[in-house]
């Protein structure tokens, strides 16, 4: 049995992206390279892992078995790899990053700027989005994602949990009132969040544990895909808003914005580095995401142990 360990590692890249010419593109190689390691692999193994048609590329079930018993095993001897690699030299190379666009420039970026002093010899490329942006697809080292993780396929490591509070401005509050149940909130206006379903948003803990999330129906005058632009939009006296205490924090302690309904429970955000599950954790992630988790903290920085209540001026 001959096959090579890159005919493995580009197996995998072609089972996690399911086409030679996506394989080929980031792998920086020619499709044609790129097929003739995967029937490399083949012969050696003496089974055909594709089935192969003029538009599609069909992973077999032994392809589906066999990917499933060594991807742990690659991902081991890759990290065993970068260990070594990491106690030896420095890290460089390019660390490639995606995050969400509030916290990427309202904390992130000064995170990234420690991170690369430490590390001259590494470049790095961010991209700041609110969108989910396909991370393979794009050719990202890592992202960092806030909320539901709808994608499996992802690893993730937990960097911490936020809590989430309902704000307004003092003027909002003066003028309209403030709601004092859960299902009062439904009654005013609020400023939505375009990239989250609106029942999904204005979730909140139920006093019943074993409960599913009570959801309130909200309307939504003012829809916006930024967290930061939905807390300016508050302090003008817009709506009430569900922000992330990352955003919140600030325009708490400066009363700009008063907590509402202080004693509900949203359910809260947690923030996670991702990548995918074929590219080993590498040096360079590994530095990256430690570094992060020490900058944030337990609790994260942003959070306060004041406990915030409404204003009236």
């Amino acid at each position: 049995m001959k096959w090579r360990f890159e005919d493995l590692l580009t197996f995998l890249d072609v089972i996690e992206t399911g086409s030679i010419t996506a394989t080929a593109a980031r792998l920086n190689l020619s499709k044609s390279v790129v097929s003739k390691r995967i029937s490399d692999l083949e012969t050696g193994l003496g089974m055909e892992l594709f089935q192969r048609t003029p538009r599609k590329l069909l992973a077999s079930s032994h392809a589906l078995d066999f990917v499933e018993r060594i991807r742990p095993l690659v991902r081991d001897i890759m990290e065993a790899a970068d260990t070594v690699t990491e106690r030896n030299s420095a890290i460089r190379g390019t660390l490639r990053i995606a995050a969400p666009m509030s916290f990427g420039t309202m904390y992130l970026g000064r995170m990234i700027a420690d991170f690369a002093r430490q590390y001259p010899d590494l470049e790095i490329a961010v991209e700041f989005e609110d969108r989910m942006v396909d991370l393979v697809r794009g050719g990202y080292d890592v992202g960092i994602r806030i909320g539901i993780l709808r994608d499996s396929s992802l690893i993730a490591r937990k960097l911490c949990t936020d809590a989430r509070i309902i704000c307004c401005s003092p003027d909002f509050a003066r003028t309209h009132g403030m709601p004092e149940t859960l299902d009062a909130l439904s009654h005013f206006s609020c400023i939505d969040y375009s990239n989250v379903n609106t029942s999904q948003l204005w979730q909140f803990e139920n006093p019943d544990k074993n409960g599913e999330p009570i959801s309130i129906p909200m309307h939504g005058r003012v829809v916006a895909n930024n967290g930061e632009a939905m807390r300016d939009m508050a302090i003008a006296g817009l709506g009430l808003v569900l922000l992330p205490m990352f955003i919140a924090a600030e325009p708490l302690r400066s009363v700009t914005l008063v907590a509402v309904l202080p004693e509900a429970r949203p359910l809260p955000y947690n923030i996670y580095a991702v990548y995918p599950p074929t590219r080993h954790v590498s040096a360079k992630v590994r530095a990256f995401v430690n570094h992060i988790v020490r900058h944030i903290g337990s609790p994260p920085i942003w959070q306060m142990n004041e406990v915030f209540h409404h204003q009236d001026g």
